[in-house]
């Protein structure tokens, strides 16, 4: 199972705490690291076994997972923008008024009336889980599809992508892990970016010429695959485009 089917498939009080439990090892849901049961972990001149490590490197490496799940885009949350900015000020702890003269908009009451249009919206977010999972015993024909990774640009048709269609891209364009040709269709190539994501281990920074020769035995033309990573999310590089790593 794939990070985004671990982070999609997890309950709410799983996406709470931001970590699930396997039978051996708690796993991350918002990087991926797995942190293996039984095994003490050094923090700081502390042992800490495998769980509540996993509540340090949470708070260490994201934060919190608020502020990592307020980071994703738009399209995943469901937010606009101004929506993003309350909830931020609301979790800071902050009064009605001090988030009106903060965001330099209307009064106290305009906060309040926020708060009632926020707390309608999970409501209707309650209403709409209970429906779908309703929904889930019945509806037998519905397809099984691929989440879009988290760091995804824009969530469009091209992410209507089921397991099916995704294994017979990959069977197509790269049986043998080597890319025979460069997909002509935006959802094809978005299914083979992904696969070739995969090539790079997570956490580890590459420089140019090592990330240049990892895509060189994926498809000779390095360069293009390369931008395109970049381009869906799949790989992160610093201005300078002397390091590389893969989206976590």
């Amino acid at each position: 199972m794939s990070l985004s089917e671990d982070f999609w498939n997890a309950s709410i009080a799983e996406l709470k705490k931001g970590y699930i439990e396997e039978e051996r090892s708690f796993n991350c849901l918002l990087c991926g690291i797995e942190l293996e049961k039984g095994v003490i972990y050094p923090f700081k001149e502390t042992l800490y076994e495998a769980e509540r490590y996993m509540k340090i490197h949470i708070e260490e490496k994201h934060g919190s997972v608020f502020k990592a799940v307020m980071e994703m885009d738009k399209k995943l949350t469901g937010l606009t923008d101004h929506q993003n900015k309350l909830l931020r000020l609301f979790y800071e702890g902050k009064s009605d008024k001090e988030v009106q003269e903060e965001m330099g908009v209307g009064s106290s009451s305009t906060i309040r009336n926020h708060r009632f249009v926020l707390k309608e919206k999970e409501r209707q977010a309650k209403m709409f889980l209970t429906i779908m999972e309703l929904l889930k015993e019945k509806d037998k024909h519905a397809p099984a599809l691929v989440p879009p990774h988290k760091q995804a640009k824009m969530i469009d048709s091209r992410y209507n992508i089921t397991k099916e269609e995704q294994e017979k891209i990959i069977k197509k364009f790269m049986p043998e892990g080597v890319l025979l040709a460069f997909p002509p269709r935006e959802k094809q190539r978005l299914i083979i970016m992904r696969e070739v994501a995969k090539k790079f281990n997570p956490g580890q920074i590459y420089n140019e010429k090592q990330a240049n020769e990892l895509l060189l035995t994926v498809f000779d033309d390095y360069a293009k695959v390369r931008r395109y990573l970049i381009e869906y999310g799949f790989l992160n590089r610093t201005p300078d485009g002397s390091e590389y790593c893969i989206s976590e």
